[in-house]
C-alpha cells in the first residue's frame, strides 16, 4: 500500500493536469483550432502538420483520432486525409514526454500558485485560460513526483528486480507497454509511469524502448472502441490508426531499433527520462516519414479489412457525432452547420408548400408531410447535442453561442411547422375545389415570395454572422406585416362584394397568418444574430 496509493494518486492528479492544461488551451486556442481542421486538404502533409498541432493543444493523441473518426462518420473527412491527421497526432502526442523530461518538479507549486492567483484576481476569459494551463501544468509535474517517490522504494526489491529482468525480453515488453495504455487510455500516462521509474533508476532505455512500442499500439484501443457504432469508413479509420503503429513496430523491431537506440543515447548519455522522451519522439517521427508515402496502401489493407459499402440509415443529422465534442470549438462549428442544413431543407420545404397551392399539386403537399417529418427529427437530434456540449468546458462566447442555437433551431422548426401547415390548407383547397380570383393568387405570390425571401436573408445573416443582413431582415419583416394587413383587408373586402366563397376567404386569410408568422421567426434568428454584436 505504500507504493500502490502514491502512485495511483500520482497518477490521478497526471492525468487530471494533463486533462486540465488541454482544457486550458483549447479555451486559448479557441476557433483557432476549428481554422485548423477547415484548412485541411488532401495534402497528406497538412494533414500531419494539423494532426501533430491540435494534439499538442488537447494533449492527447487518442481524443484527435477519436474526433477524426467523428468527422469521418460524420462525411466531414475521408480516409485520405484521416491518413495524415492520424499520423500527426501520434507525433503530437510526444510533446508530453518532452515536457516531462524537463524534471520541472521544483517549479510545480509555484505554477499551481501563480495559476490560481491569477484565477481568483481576474475575471478576464484570457487570463483565467491562463490560469488553467498553469494550475495543469503544475498539477501534472506535483503527480510526476509523486509517482517518482512512490516508486523508489522498488528499488530494493528482488520480486522487481526479476520483473525488470524479464522485461529484457522485448515481446513481454510490448505486451505490458500495450496492456498498462489500454488500462489507462492514455500513451502519455504510461509513458510519464515510465519515465517516473526512469527518474528512481528502476528501467533503462533497452527495457523502455519495447515497453514504448506497445504503449503506441495501446494507445490505438481508445478509437477501435470508439468506432463501434459508427460507419464502416469510420471504422476503417480507427483500423488505420492500429496499422499504422503496429507496423511502425515491426519496423523498429526489426530493423530500426539499434540504429535509433545509438542515437538517442548518444543525445542524451546520462538523463534516462530523456532518452526515453526522444526515443518516443524519433519512434513516432520516423514512422510517419516511413509510412507517409504508403499511406494509400494503409487505406486499401483497411478496405481490406473492413469491406463492403454502408448501409443505408435514417436520416437523421449528417454533421454531427459525440466524438468531436472532445473539441468544444470544432464541435460548435458542426453544430452551425447541421442548423442550416437544417434551415435549407426548411427553406425547400416552404417553397415546395407554396407551390403545392400555386399548382394545386397533390403530390407536392405530399412530399412537404413527408420532409417535416425530417425537420422534426433534425431538431430533436440537434437540441439533445447541444445539451450535451453545453456540458463541456466552454468559453463565456460559446456558450452564448450554444443559447443561441438554441432559440435559431426552434424558429426554423417553427417556420418547418408553418409550411406543413401551408401544405394542409393546399390539401384542403385541392379537396374541396376551391377557387380564388386572380387578384388573390397575385397577392399570395407576393406575400409567399417576400416571406421566402426574408427567411432566406435571416438563415445568410446566421451563417456569415452578418449585422447588416440581420437588420435587412427586421426591415423585411415589417414590410410582410403590412402586407398581411393590406391583404387581408383586400381580402374581407371581396368577400363582402361576393367575388369569392367564404370557405375559399377561410383558407386565404390562414394562409396569410402562416406567412406573417413565418416572417416573425426570421425576425427572431436575426436578432439572435444581433445579440452577438452586443455581446
Amino acid at each position: 500500500m505504500d507504493i500502490a496509493l502514491p502512485v495511483l494518486g500520482g497518477l490521478g492528479l497526471f492525468l487530471y493536469g494533463m486533462n486540465l492544461m488541454g482544457m486550458g488551451l483549447q479555451k486559448a486556442a479557441g476557433e483557432k483550432l476549428k481554422t485548423l481542421i477547415e484548412i485541411l486538404t488532401n495534402n497528406r502533409i497538412m494533414g500531419v502538420i494539423v494532426g501533430a498541432l491540435v494534439t499538442m493543444v488537447i494533449q492527447s493523441s487518442s481524443a484527435t483520432t477519436v474526433m477524426v473518426i467523428g468527422f469521418v462518420n460524420a462525411g466531414l473527412m475521408n480516409l485520405t486525409q484521416a491518413v495524415g491527421v492520424i499520423m500527426g497526432a501520434n507525433l503530437g502526442t510526444t510533446i508530453t514526454a518532452q515536457l516531462i523530461a524537463f524534471n520541472l518538479t521544483d517549479f510545480a507549486p509555484l505554477a499551481v500558485a501563480v495559476g490560481v492567483g491569477i484565477w481568483i484576481a481576474t475575471s478576464k476569459k484570457r487570463s483565467k485560460n491562463l490560469a488553467e494551463i498553469l494550475i495543469g501544468f503544475g498539477i501534472l509535474f506535483i503527480g510526476m513526483n509523486m509517482m517518482s517517490s512512490g516508486l523508489k522504494p522498488l528499488a530494493s526489491s528482488p520480486v522487481f528486480k526479476k520483473i525488470m529482468i524479464s522485461l529484457t525480453d522485448p515481446f513481454l515488453g510490448i505486451l505490458v507497454g500495450l496492456g498498462l495504455t489500454t488500462i489507462v487510455q492514455s500513451s502519455s500516462a504510461s509513458i510519464g509511469l515510465l519515465q517516473a521509474l526512469a527518474s528512481q533508476g528502476l528501467v533503462g532505455l533497452n527495457i523502455a524502448f519495447p515497453i514504448l512500442f506497445g504503449d503506441n499500439i495501446g494507445t490505438t484501443t481508445t478509437a477501435l472502441i470508439s468506432s463501434i457504432g459508427t460507419n464502416k469508413t469510420a471504422k476503417r479509420a480507427a483500423v488505420i490508426h492500429f496499422l499504422f503503429n503496429l507496423i511502425g513496430t515491426i519496423i523498429f523491431m526489426t530493423i530500426l531499433r539499434n540504429p535509433v537506440e545509438a542515437i538517442v543515447l548518444k543525445l542524451s548519455p546520462n538523463d534516462v527520462q530523456r532518452q526515453i522522451a526522444n526515443a518516443h519522439t524519433l519512434f513516432n517521427l520516423i514512422n510517419v516519414v516511413v509510412q507517409l508515402p504508403f499511406a494509400g496502401l494503409l487505406v486499401k489493407a483497411a478496405n481490406k479489412l473492413v469491406p463492403g459499402e454502408d448501409e443505408e440509415v435514417e436520416v437523421g443529422v449528417k454533421y454531427l457525432d459525440p466524438r468531436i465534442i472532445e473539441t468544444p470549438s470544432i464541435a460548435l462549428g458542426q453544430v452551425i452547420k447541421e442548423v442550416l442544413r437544417m434551415g435549407k431543407i426548411v427553406e425547400e420545404n416552404l417553397a415546395l408548400a407554396a407551390m403545392s397551392f400555386k399548382n394545386k399539386d397533390e403530390k407536392m403537399t405530399r412530399e412537404v408531410f413527408s420532409q417535416e417529418k425530417v425537420i422534426n427529427r433534425l431538431e430533436k437530434d440537434i437540441v439533445e447535442y447541444l445539451v450535451e456540449l453545453s456540458n463541456a468546458p466552454l468559453t463565456d462566447e460559446q456558450h452564448v453561442q450554444v443559447n443561441v442555437l438554441m432559440n435559431v433551431v426552434n424558429d426554423i422548426e417553427r417556420v418547418g411547422d408553418h409550411a406543413d401547415n401551408i401544405a394542409e390548407l393546399s390539401q384542403l383547397a385541392i379537396d374541396e375545389r376551391l377557387h380564388f380570383s386572380d387578384e388573390a393568387m397575385d397577392e399570395f405570390d407576393k406575400i409567399a415570395n417576400k416571406s421566402q425571401e426574408v427567411f432566406h436573408k435571416a438563415l445568410e445573416s446566421l451563417e456569415n454572422t452578418d449585422f447588416d443582413k440581420a437588420r435587412e431582415v427586421l426591415r423585411l419583416e415589417e414590410e410582410i406585416d403590412a402586407l398581411e394587413k393590406e391583404y387581408r383587408t383586400n381580402h374581407i373586402d371581396r368577400l363582402n362584394k361576393l367575388l369569392c366563397q367564404p370557405s375559399s376567404g377561410v383558407v386565404f386569410l390562414d394562409l396569410l397568418s402562416n406567412f406573417e408568422r413565418i416572417s416573425d421567426h426570421s425576425s427572431n434568428i436575426s436578432l439572435y444574430v444581433l445579440d452577438l454584436l452586443k455581446e
